[in-house]
């Protein structure tokens, strides 16, 4: 039988037409946990020939999404804030890894951190997440 969190992520994917879009691949998630990777295609740069933050934004946000729906209860992110620290190029390969810190009732709190092929810090994201009380599995 598969996990709760694998069932969500499921559910979630057939849905997520954007996540799909940017080509995010999730290597595994857990209770509060995500992990995901994808590659700087040529449309994703901006004016700088970087990734576009709004890139960068998405695929945590997305990994914070994963995480924080994992326990089975509906959420949707209430507050995030991100830092970034360098570029990346077309073909980089990035890895978003999802971690919660905290969990009550009604509220998440994440640590989003995104990694080049080098293991060097591409930007960190951190989000709050709000915990609606709904059984996503049986919506």
């Amino acid at each position: 039988m598969k996990t709760i969190p694998q069932q969500v992520l499921d559910k979630m994917l057939v849905g997520d037409k954007f996540s799909a879009w940017l080509g995010l691949q999730v290597e595994k998630v857990d209770t509060g946990y995500c992990k995901l990777h994808y590659t700087v295609k040529e449309e994703m740069l901006n004016g700088f020939g970087s990734i576009h933050g709004g890139i960068l934004f998405s695929a945590a946000d997305s990994a914070l999404a994963f995480a924080c729906n994992s326990h089975g209860i509906l959420s949707v992110a209430l507050d995030v804030t991100i830092s970034y620290t360098r570029p990346a190029k077309v073909g980089e390969t990035l890895t978003v890894e999802a971690k919660e810190l905290n969990l009550t009732n009604k509220t998440g709190l994440y640590d989003i951190i995104t990694t080049n092929e080098k293991n060097e810090l591409v930007c960190v994201f951190k989000g709050t997440s709000y915990r609606t009380g709904k059984d996503f599995l049986t919506m």
